[in-house]
């Protein structure tokens, strides 16, 4: 078993308040950081002149209040009848935890887009920017839920199954199983945010040879989200949120509305075009342009 004796959180009641600054929190951060950053400077590199990191800054700002709310809501949601129904004025106390990763994805997109959409900026070629980044960024984030312990997994016996020691886990609060007993028995789970790290990154890999290959603007994007659903919903089979209808969680279905609504569009417009080596502001990075047999015969 891997077993994870770390606190939930770097600093607890900040300034004598019930603020908590906690690892799940920075790493999130980080990622939002990366994210920012990163998009940022392919926009500078990517050759069209409607794009640049000013844009993207200015975007990044409505989708982090989007995603925040997004998070918010899709938590309290999920959680309504449990937690929130009793106590309303929680759903807005963000600061003590609780969030949905689908919202902030959906929440982020629909903030961003929306912005972008409005100030005339190209929505689909700056998400086609952002999709790589956002299957690597969220595989930071999930490092804080790794050390938090709060996605509760069916149990598993096994030596790679994780159990958390640390009194303070999350996993000992509202978990069936991954945690440890003091002087007892400790009950592993299954590693489901690991499993959900590793099929990031195999989205990652995929998406990444597909950039600028795929087209047209925005394909990229909903290529991302549709790897992502796949992956999200075979993960949460092995968790154990709440169960909606049907034996399916919250994230089943908002991964099966996503892919009802990604898959008919890649299927319809989506292009896989050839690569062709372009100089673009001093650099020779890969473009990509059609070509029809008469050229490619002559070439």
């Amino acid at each position: 078993m891997v077993e994870i004796d770390i606190g939930p959180n770097i600093i607890a009641g900040l300034f004598g308040a019930s603020i908590i600054f906690s690892w799940h929190g920075f790493f999130s951060f980080v990622a939002v950081l990366i994210a920012v950053l990163l998009v940022g400077r392919w926009a500078n590199i990517s050759g069209r002149t409607d794009i640049n990191a000013d844009i993207v800054y200015s975007i990044a700002i409505w989708c982090i209040i989007g995603g925040i709310i997004g998070a918010r809501v899709v938590h309290v949601i999920d959680h309504w009848g449990s937690i929130y129904s009793q106590k309303p004025l929680l759903s807005f106390a963000i600061w003590q935890g609780g969030i949905g990763m689908w919202g902030g994805i959906l929440g982020g997109f629909i903030g961003g887009a929306t912005y972008a959409a409005w100030n005339k900026y190209p929505v689909g070629a700056i998400a086609d920017l952002a999709a790589p980044v956002m299957l690597f960024v969220q595989s930071i984030g999930r490092l804080g839920d790794i050390v938090n312990g709060e996605h509760c997994a069916k149990s598993i016996d096994s030596i790679f199954g994780f159990v958390w020691t640390h009194p303070d886990s999350l996993a000992r609060i509202f978990c069936n199983n991954g945690y440890s007993i003091p002087g007892g028995e400790a009950y592993s789970a299954h590693p489901v945010i690991a499993y959900q790290i590793f099929w990031n990154l195999f989205a990652l890999f995929i998406v990444w040879n597909l950039r600028n290959r795929i087209k047209p603007d925005g394909m990229l994007f909903a290529l991302y989200l549709s790897l992502y659903s796949v992956g999200r919903f075979v993960v949460s089979l092995f968790r154990e949120d709440r169960i909606w209808m049907w034996g399916l969680q919250e994230a089943h279905f908002i991964a099966l509305l996503v892919l009802l609504i990604c898959l008919p569009i890649l299927i319809l417009k989506a292009k896989i075009i050839r690569p062709s080596l372009i100089p673009v502001k001093g650099l020779s990075i890969p473009q990509y342009q059609t070509t029809t047999r008469a050229q490619r015969r002559r070439n």
